[in-house]
């Protein structure tokens, strides 16, 4: 069989285990019956794999015999003591939460006593909400069997340079990332998550351009026959003296928080996988296309070649905004053994709305190999000259809001905010605490720090007492957390570093410790797709994924001493948010003067930076702190 994204079948189960969706690709189970007739063929006139689709109520009962044998729904991933020969958590890799196999009880010649259980593999499984979204995307039939044996065997682990190991089988199977995106859109398409990357717009204050990028998103300057794909921008939240921000958003009809709306999943599928081959899986571009209709103004001119990302022409008012958007990662210990680690991803992000079909290139610069560690780009993009520092970037853009590319950098400045945080009991529900931070140390003009806030979490201790006064900024207390504002939104910090100290004493409700029960131990609250804890009367010592790992790293765990009795693991530490502006910290940047198009057409180019915290994290240097072992060279 031909290798590509093909699907066979797309189940959705609520969350009783009832389907209710479903859709079979006929001319792709055509393609699956001759590959399993030739199979039978060189196997001497038997199946070696079932050569047909299980129904709705077959594929349910299969599905909640699987979740009773794992344990849960993805189920464990490893195998333990419990695992059943033939079972996923008997291959032992964690991906066989993601990629699992169902059986399937047939009759053998008529014989009710003679049933053979076929597997059905591989199901792409993502939950979303209340549901659970099956996809079964075509292989061949000997990676079916492969996989069965996988089962079977009686040694575990995935060792390197085995054959037929499970990495092995999925490396040659590029229609299991087909499966695995066809069940993330239709995730977000149910539970109304369909976003497109944010566009920050920066209008300069005067009215002129104020107006035309207002009139522009409404539609005023050209009145069309046909709906546009603009928005208006939207406020921001914290706006500035010297700029007018929003956003530009999707193109797309929310779909919003709502029942399971049929009609829409059949849309989507129709249009983005005809015959179950994968087409276009942007949900943006399909409503739009459905809202707004063809007109023999979109064809495009007859020697061009239209791309599959940009189905119709844009017809308004011409532009072209960027945004570059990153978040930086750090874990500050201001310890002599430890040394302080901090990254930033991220991701350039533009919209064109642009007529026609031009070519768009422009030099990013800040693509120096010291600070760029990963590096990829949209598939419309074509990068065909490098430099030291800069790189020409040309692409035909596709519509609405799109990731132009995406990075891993380090941070060419130094932290934004460093520094250290200690916190010592001085009682078993008394502890005194001190902060010492310096802001935006070695930043200059133009970037400017919006806000900052500090939060002391103690999700395991309630706080019944605080007292303690910072050199600038406020402190506000919640039941579990004690907040330092120490830049409000308003009052940015821009050209200049600050110090900023907090001494004071927290008190806390007397200690209680409490025997939870082990699917609960230590995890607090499980959310999203795990949160669903299963068990089955018949079976009560099958443990899930989260019982079992919890196990296994309790063995090794001491008990938390007093200084620190506060997170799991006993690890204490204070959490950063951030807003900048004005810059990247990577030194990426987008020289709106260079930037080109092709044909030639008068378009204002816009952009924009905004650098955010994302897991910022300053550990208490006086307690305990995990840390990565730096790998040596032997």
């Amino acid at each position: 069989m031909p290798q590509g994204s093909s699907i066979r079948a797309i189940w959705i189960l609520n969350s009783l285990d009832a389907v209710v969706f479903s859709r079979r690709f006929l001319v792709v189970e055509k393609r699956w019956r001759g590959a399993c007739k030739t199979e039978k063929e060189s196997s001497g006139g038997n199946y070696a794999v079932f050569p047909l689709l299980p129904s709705d109520s077959e594929l349910a009962a299969a599905f909640v015999d699987r979740k009773r044998r794992e344990g849960s729904i993805r189920g464990c991933g490893i195998r333990a003591s419990q695992s059943a020969k033939g079972s996923d958590s008997w291959v032992d890799d964690p991906i066989t939460r993601h990629i699992i196999g169902v059986y399937m009880s047939k009759e053998e010649g008529g014989d009710v006593n003679n049933d053979i259980n076929y597997l059905l593999w591989p199901l792409v499984l993502h939950t979303k909400g209340q549901f659970c979204i099956l996809v079964l995307p075509l292989v061949e039939p000997r990676h079916v069997r492969a996989y069965a044996r996988l089962c079977t065997r009686s040694d575990c682990g995935n060792a390197v340079g085995v054959e037929d190991s499970i990495s092995s089988i999925l490396l040659d199977l590029p229609s299991i990332t087909g499966a695995s995106m066809v069940a993330h859109a239709i995730g977000d398409i149910i539970t109304g998550d369909v976003v497109e990357p944010e566009v920050v717009v920066s209008a300069s204050p005067s009215v002129g351009g104020l107006l035309d990028s207002l009139t522009g998103s409404i539609g005023i300057s050209s009145i069309s026959s046909r709906a546009k794909p603009v928005a208006p921008p939207v406020a921001s939240s914290n706006p500035t003296s010297s700029a007018v921000t929003g956003t530009v958003t999707s193109d797309a009809n929310k779909t919003g928080s709502r029942p399971l709306d049929k009609d829409v999943l059949r849309t989507f599928i129709s249009s983005s996988m005809p015959f179950g081959t994968l087409l276009d899986l942007s949900f943006p571009n399909i409503i739009s296309i459905k809202a707004n209709g063809f007109s023999s103004s979109d064809l495009p001119p007859s020697d061009l070649k239209q791309p599959a990302w940009k189905p119709y022409l844009y017809k308004g008012r011409q532009r072209i905004l960027f945004s570059i958007h990153e978040t930086v990662h750090a874990a500050m210990y201001d310890r002599d053994e430890i040394p302080d680690s901090i990254s930033i991803s991220g991701q350039i992000n533009c919209r064109a709305e642009l007529e026609g079909l031009p070519d768009v290139s422009f030099p990013l610069i800040g693509l120096n190999s010291d600070k760029i560690e990963v590096l990829s780009f949209h598939p419309c993009v074509q990068v065909p000259e490098q430099g030291v520092d800069k790189q020409a970037v040309m692409f035909s853009p596709p519509l609405g809001n799109f990731g132009l590319m995406r990075y891993q950098a380090v941070c060419g400045i130094g932290p934004p905010i460093k520094g250290f945080y200690q916190l010592s009991m001085v009682s078993e529900d008394k502890g005194d605490f001190l902060f010492k931070l310096r802001l935006m140390d070695g930043y200059k003009s133009p970037l400017t720090m919006e806000f900052c806030t500090v939060t002391m979490p103690f999700p395991r201790r309630r706080v019944v007492f605080f007292d303690g006064t910072p050199s600038v900024g406020i402190v506000s207390t919640t039941e579990h957390s004690v907040e330092w504002k120490i830049i409000v939104g308003g009052r940015g910090l821009s050209g200049k570093s600050i110090e900023a100290t907090f001494p004071g004493k927290v008190q806390f409700a007397p200690w209680k410790p409490q025997i939870s029960p082990p699917s609960s131990l230590g995890f607090g609250s499980i959310t999203d797709e795990d949160s669903v804890m299963e068990t089955d009367g018949n079976n009560n010592s099958m443990v899930n994924v989260e019982e079992f790992i919890m196990e296994k790293m309790s063995k090794d765990l001491h008990s938390a001493n007093l200084e620190e009795p506060f997170c799991w693991h006993a690890y204490n530490y204070a959490k950063v948010s951030f807003k900048i502006i004005g810059a990247s910290l990577s030194g990426m940047l987008i020289d709106q003067k260079s930037v080109s198009i092709y044909p030639a057409v008068k378009a204002p180019v816009e952009s924009s930076t905004q650098v955010t915290s994302g897991e910022y994290i300053l550990w208490n240097t006086l307690g305990r702190c995990p840390s990565a072992v730096p790998v040596t060279k032997v």
